[in-house]
């Protein structure tokens, strides 16, 4: 037995108590004549010590020979500690040891095994399993697996069933690129990595299995950021003879549950707003709900008064930030060159300062009057001591553009409180996207989201008006989850596939096993799916996901620690009848 107890559980009640302990050397003091040693573990940190008079020579002298990491199992007694230590739950007593076995020797890592680390991003994903030990990944880690468990238990206690489906399926041509997998026996032949196991779980239902899970891995060749990984983790679901209210209060009832047994937060409202509601309030189809700043559009009281920009604007539109009006010229200035950056892309910016007296003061004194002025204070619903920031342009590029600034705004002004949630439904997503450089529409999800019936009608004489029977889950600015009620009928799913451009041998051939199953008595069914890393990182207070997977890739979609993706031998590729030409 290496040990008897872990370093996180000894305390008072233990002293006098023969004890094993093993783990990894934190640090260690040698004062000559006694040595402390502070021995970690994923449960915590025990300190040793070693005492000239007490211990054994042969074990004193060892301990001097200890290093930072280094691997080693330790017996001796529990004494009470003479300078105790209240920030530690081991830190009423320290073991005296009798002896010591050096398991294994380590080199001096490459940055500091501390909760504040000195290495650097790059140099800790080399390490990653040495980053691992540090407190702040760990306990990420266990707190993913604390998420996962009961996303488990609500889902069983539902009467779902977890059900696995496979990783090596087919390419389809929606959606991101795929990552593809040549096959050795079928030659010119390709698998792909699933970037959903969509038409599995709606076979599923074909198949009678009318609630089911999946908690897994998914792959998408898409460029990376902060909350997006080549693989990520969904909570995968699906249900039959549902309709979308049925969906929505079981997830709703999901997400109570994980936030009150992870977070103890009761939430009792989950707000729906449409999509049209959302693109015209907040600039975007996620909104953080967790403070104001709506939207005003001002074309009505803005243009028409000699301001030329605002005049020949399509969209004129502010917000206003609260108790900004004490911005000084400079903090103003940087605002607008904030807003100027490529990434925002704003030609300017206008601003109007409440007063505390009632009165207002705007970059564009010369062509508004008070009266005017007042007029949008009432519409962006600003008061007195705040400050209203306006943009103007295309409708689509200007609301954009201000729901950028709305977030920089409120992370500037602390009111992105990552304790706060505040999750909300947006329904009624437009069912396709019309591209103009393809000529042809897109479903804006994916193409077995199912229309809404009363849009049906539109299908044929007007398809861009018709309504997804979609839903997307929102946490705090970020979509956690999405889902709809899906297309079960073969002669539907046949002009769905008709309108995103297939020929119908085209459908045949990607989606015919589908199609066909639907023949067989297809239920009614829909579901959703939520990004297991992304709600993870939200509940644990942070919005990159990283820290939250324990191997994760950097944003050139690198695993630097193994070195991959790499070279592989010549032999291999022949093997594949694959010649590369680079």
């Amino acid at each position: 037995m290496y040990r008897s107890h872990n370093c996180g559980e000894l305390n008072a009640t233990h002293i006098n108590k023969e004890v094993t302990l093993a783990g990894w050397v934190q640090k260690s003091r040698d004062k000559g004549f006694m040595i402390w040693v502070d021995l970690r573990d994923r449960y915590g940190i025990t300190q040793l010590i070693f005492d000239e008079q007490r211990t054994d020579k042969a074990v004193f002298e060892k301990a001097k020979s200890l290093g930072r990491e280094f691997v080693i199992q330790v017996k001796g007694t529990v004494i009470e500690r003479e300078s105790k230590n209240a920030n530690m739950t081991t830190g009423a007593i320290e073991i005296l040891v009798s002896e010591l076995n050096i398991l294994n020797t380590a080199l001096t890592p490459p940055f500091t095994i501390e909760d504040e680390t000195d290495g650097g991003e790059d140099i800790r994903m080399k390490y990653r399993y040495l980053d691992i030990r540090r407190n702040p990944v760990k306990n990420s880690l266990l707190f993913r697996h604390k998420v996962a468990m009961e996303v488990r238990k609500y889902l069983s206690n539902l009467d779902f069933c977890e059900v696995e489906t496979p990783y090596l399926i087919k390419s389809t041509p929606e959606g991101a690129r795929d990552f593809v997998v040549p096959s050795r026996m079928n030659q010119g032949q390709f698998y792909a990595l699933p970037q959903s196991p969509q038409t599995f779980k709606q076979l599923l239902m074909v198949g009678g299995i009318d609630k089911y899970f999946q908690i897994v891995k998914c792959f998408r060749d898409e460029d990376l950021r902060a909350d997006r990984q080549p693989e990520f983790t969904q909570i995968d679901c699906e249900m039959a003879f549902v309709k979308q209210e049925d969906i929505l209060n079981v997830f709703e009832g999901l997400t109570r549950h994980l936030l009150k047994e992870l977070k103890g937060i009761e939430v009792d409202k989950f707000p729906r707003i449409t999509y049209d509601y959302a693109m015209k309030t907040y600039g975007n189809d996620k909104p953080d709900i967790r403070f104001e700043m709506k939207f005003g559009e001002l074309n009505s009281v803005a243009q028409h008064k000699e301001f030329g920009v605002f005049n020949s604007a399509e969209l004129v539109v502010g917000i206003a930030a609260p108790g900004c009006a004490s911005y000084t010229r400079k903090e103003i200035d940087a605002l607008i060159d904030w807003v100027k950056r490529p990434q925002v892309g704003a030609a300017g910016m206008v601003y109007v300062k409440c007063e505390e007296d009632g009165t207002y003061k705007s970059s564009v004194d010369k062509f508004y009057n008070q009266n005017d002025l007042a007029n949008w204070a009432k519409i962006t619903g600003a008061k007195a001591g705040d400050m209203i920031f306006v943009l103007s342009g295309p409708v689509d590029k200007t609301r954009s553009q201000l729901s950028a600034l709305r977030m920089e705004l409120a992370t500037r002004l602390g009111l992105r409180n990552p304790e706060e949630f505040a999750p909300l439904w947006v329904i009624d997503f437009p069912l396709l996207e019309w591209d103009e450089e393809s000529g042809r529409y897109h479903a804006m999800h994916h193409p077995f989201t199912s229309p809404k019936p009363e849009d049906m009608k539109l299908i044929e004489t007007d398809p861009g008006k018709v309504r997804a029977n979609a839903y997307d889950m929102v946490l705090n600015g970020n979509e956690i989850g999405g889902g709809s009620i899906r297309i079960h009928d073969k002669d539907l799913q046949s002009r769905m596939f008709s309108l995103l451009g297939f020929s119908p041998e085209q459908a045949e051939d990607q989606f015919g096993f589908l199609m066909n199953a639907f023949q067989f008595g297809a239920p009614p069914h829909g579901g959703l799916a939520f990004g297991l890393d992304r709600l993870v990182a939200i509940l644990g207070g942070q919005e990159t996901i990283r820290d939250f997977i324990a191997f994760p890739k950097n944003n050139s979609g690198r695993d630097v620690m193994i070195d991959a993706p790499s070279v592989i031998d010549e032999s291999q590729l022949k093997e594949l009848y694959i010649k590369l030409d680079l």
